[in-house]
């Protein structure tokens, strides 16, 4: 019988480091820069009650592999799961099979993490998260493995959410995470500012915003229901996102649209040619997350290559 390692969200918690994780999604979009990520837009199969929904995914450069990820969109209940399925891309050899959510959400937060090394200032002294879920925090976690930052101010309008996350974020980073009952602090004192909500109501005022802070959206980003402001996607010198193909396979006005639309970039360009990304330690710069198929794969292969031995 053949074997291959099967690990869990508790295997992937328990060993995993945020280095590692933005390590590889500089990786995967260095693959992507170079033409060898295929990165198609998500796609739904109906499934009775709900959807199984898929991205998938081939790195066939360095990297060399090759999957997908699944998950289900049944009911509301705590028993849902994600699958991600790593092959060889050469051989097609089956690699190992990751189970649960955290390859995804930490793929997310290494994504975030990338942005700000390629789009935030060198000099960036204070991190802002508007949020307090699970993404945020690896949002921190990412952020700062990539900055050294002299603080991380978080803002949730629930309080008890807030102080709880900035006394688990304190577990995994160096700088202070201190929890704080007003947003404007936030986004003025921020350096580099992340937004992780599910508000599909505006988070913050625009004009809180300084010149030279770096933005990143990971919540609901439609023209009818977004986080961040209209304004700032106007006043921003440079836009980018994970994935164009997935932007215009949404079936909503986005978010960036118009001649904003006709100036964002993908990241991984703005990897291989940074006159892209910032050009001023004064402009304003925005990175819209949708997720770029193919990552998790990167990611599981590399929890694979790492700790799946141990795991057989």
């Amino acid at each position: 019988m053949v074997e291959f390692p099967i690990l869990t969200d508790g295997d992937v918690y328990s060993q995993f480091d945020y280095e590692t994780v933005v390590d590889a999604m500089h990786d995967a979009f260095a693959e992507r820069a170079a033409g060898t990520l295929e990165a198609p837009p998500r796609w739904y199969v109906e499934a009775g009650e709900g959807e199984l929904v898929f991205t998938v995914g081939a790195a066939t450069g360095p990297t060399d592999a090759a999957g997908f990820r699944v998950y289900e969109t049944h009911g509301s209940g705590e028993d849902h799961t994600q699958l991600v399925a790593v092959f060889d891309a050469t051989t097609g050899t089956f690699e190992g099979l990751i189970v649960g959510h955290a390859t995804s959400s930490l793929r997310t937060g290494g994504i975030g993490g990338v942005a700000i090394d390629c789009l935030a200032r060198e000099d960036s002294d204070t991190l802002g998260i508007l949020g307090a879920g699970f993404q945020a925090r690896t949002q921190v976690g990412a952020a700062c493995a990539v900055r050294d930052f002299d603080e991380v101010l978080v803002y949730s309008p629930t309080p008890e959410s807030r102080t709880a996350f900035a006394e688990t974020a304190n577990e995994d980073v160096e700088p202070p995470v201190r929890a704080v009952d007003d947003p404007e602090p936030v986004v003025r004192e921020a350096d580099a500012l992340v937004c992780a909500t599910d508000s599909t109501d505006l988070v913050f005022d625009p004009d809180w915003l300084e010149a030279g802070t770096h933005v990143t959206t990971i919540g609901p980003r439609f023209r009818d229901a977004h986080e961040l402001p209209l304004e700032v996607v106007d006043r921003a010198d440079a836009i980018a996102t994970d994935s164009l193909p997935q932007v215009d396979a949404y079936d909503r006005e986005y978010l960036v649209s118009g001649d904003d639309y006709d100036r964002m970039v993908e990241l991984a360009d703005v990897l291989e040619n940074p006159d892209l990304g910032r050009t001023d330690a004064n402009e304003v710069t925005l990175f819209c997350s949708v997720g770029l198929a193919g990552m998790e794969v990167v990611l599981g292969q590399r929890f694979l290559e790492e700790f799946g031995a141990e795991n057989r």
